[in-house]
């Protein structure tokens, strides 16, 4: 059977979908998987062996090209895990005999199969809810899948080359202060400092700042801010791929709820995160896809003393990583 999948928003949203879309696969490996992605994910998605194609979702392109792309593939059925009209039209557009999808906004009207699953009470967490829709295909489907679900046989390569040009000999933990506007809640920059130079104290870990590729302002101004210490600053240039072999092997990996936090998970990073203090926000629907034991969620009060002892917590966490 061709499967179509279509997640084609955000780096984190495009990792929750993934357990659903290797799931697809394994219930029977002649399927064959095709995704419906954003650009952004591409180069991600051709490192999962249970990817078979990829479609380029480009916003800019007409709804009959995206329709063209997609009867390119003879689809039997697909699962749309993140609707919008356009993408539903386009599959309305390919006449894909059955399309499944969320029975959300106006759109789905050009679906065969409309599953009611009202995600704003957060029953489950984003990734749980994709694994239900891809159920409705195949009920039977296991639910269940690797710890970490993505792993590269040059990680460690990756890693001890960057550790010999860097000059690190202990272990790194990672502090991405950034995020892209795709967080409700995030540390001040005072606040990572804080969290950091306690831990510098230690001498135990190698410090390690990564900023994405549009995060140069914020590169700079905390190689200001920390001038002197012993921080590796890091400006993602050398691609996604690239970037989730390096942290696949470092110690912990510090963030707000974003992209880069689902990739620390889906590559068996320890994770520590921090939430927006909402239901819609909080860890219950947005944890990671990796092993819930790796996985240390905070939700953040907006400010006064839970925040200030929220902070405190956190701080004690870091100084016992063992």
């Amino acid at each position: 059977m061709n499967i179509l999948v279509v997640r084609n928003d955000k780096l984190g949203d495009f990792i929750t979908a993934l357990p659903a879309i290797y799931l697809l696969k394994q219930h029977n490996r002649a399927n064959k998987i095709v995704v419906c992605i954003a650009p952004l994910n591409v180069a991600l998605a051709k490192s999962c062996d249970f990817i078979d194609e990829i479609i380029v979702d480009r916003a800019q392109e007409s709804v009959f090209w995206l329709a063209s792309k997609i009867k390119e593939q003879n689809i039997d059925a697909s699962v749309t895990l993140f609707s919008n009209t356009r993408v539903a039209f386009a599959q309305y557009l390919a006449r894909i005999p059955k399309t499944i999808a969320p029975a959300t906004k106006i759109a789905q009207i050009f679906y065969t199969d409309r599953i009611k699953q009202r995600r704003s009470e957060v029953r489950m967490a984003e990734f749980e809810y994709n694994i239900e829709l891809a159920k409705e295909l195949f009920p039977t489907m296991e639910t269940t899948y690797p710890q970490p679900l993505l792993a590269f046989e040059d990680a460690k390569k990756v890693y001890d080359v960057f550790r010999i040009n860097n000059d690190i000999e202990k272990e790194i933990v990672v502090f991405h202060v950034g995020f892209g506007g795709s967080s409700d809640a995030n540390l001040t920059l005072d606040e990572y400092e804080n969290l950091i130079r306690n831990l510098l104290l230690q001498k135990k870990y190698q410090v390690m700042m990564s900023f994405g590729p549009d995060e140069k302002e914020l590169y700079e101004a905390m190689q200001q801010r920390f001038a002197g210490e012993d921080i590796v600053f890091y400006l993602s240039l050398d691609g996604l791929v690239y970037f989730a072999k390096l942290i696949s092997q470092c110690r912990l990996f510090v963030s707000t709820s974003t992209g880069t936090y689902h990739l620390a998970s889906l590559v068996g990073t320890p994770t520590l995160t921090f939430f927006a203090d909402s239901l819609f926000a909080s860890a219950k629907r947005w944890k990671a896809v990796g092993d819930e034991k790796l996985q240390q969620h905070y939700m953040l009060p907006a400010a006064g003393e839970k925040r200030e002892s929220m902070l405190k917590e956190i701080r004690l966490s870091l100084l016992h990583l063992d």
